[in-house]
C-alpha cells in the first residue's frame, strides 16, 4: 500500500506539516526542506560538502530569513516549494519526504 499525505500545512515560516495516510506525522523545518532539496543543484552541493565541510554555500537572494513563499501540488505524486531565497525547482515526491523525515519514526514517542 503506497503512503501519501492525508493533510498538508505548509506554514511559510516554520515549515512542513504532514498528516500521512497511515496516521504518522512529520514536521519539516523550512531549513532542513531548503537544504534537502532534491533539485539537482542542491543534490551537487550536498555531495561537495561531504567532501569539504568548508564549501561555501551559496547566498541568499532575499538578504533575510529563509522562509516559503509558495507551494504547489505536482500531479498527486509531489509537492514543489519556493523559497525566499530563489530556489522552486526541487520536486518533493511523497516517497522522498518520507525518506527525509528530521525525525524517524523509532524516535518519535508513540510510534
Amino acid at each position: 500500500m503506497e503512503v501519501t499525505p492525508a493533510h498538508l500545512d505548509l506554514r511559510k515560516d516554520q515549515g512542513l506539516e504532514v498528516v500521512w495516510s497511515d496516521g504518522r506525522r512529520s514536521f519539516y523545518p523550512i531549513g532542513w526542506l531548503r537544504r534537502m532539496s532534491p533539485s539537482a543543484d542542491a543534490r551537487e552541493l550536498r555531495k561537495q560538502i561531504a567532501k569539504n565541510p568548508l564549501t561555501v554555500l551559496p547566498a541568499s537572494v532575499s538578504g533575510g530569513p529563509l522562509v516559503a513563499t509558495g507551494a504547489e501540488l505536482v500531479g498527486n505524486y509531489a509537492i514543489r516549494i519556493t523559497f525566499s531565497d530563489g530556489h522552486a525547482t526541487g520536486l518533493y515526491s511523497w516517497e522522498y519526504l518520507r525518506k527525509i523525515d528530521p525525525e524517524p519514526p523509532a524516535a518519535k514517542a508513540g510510534d
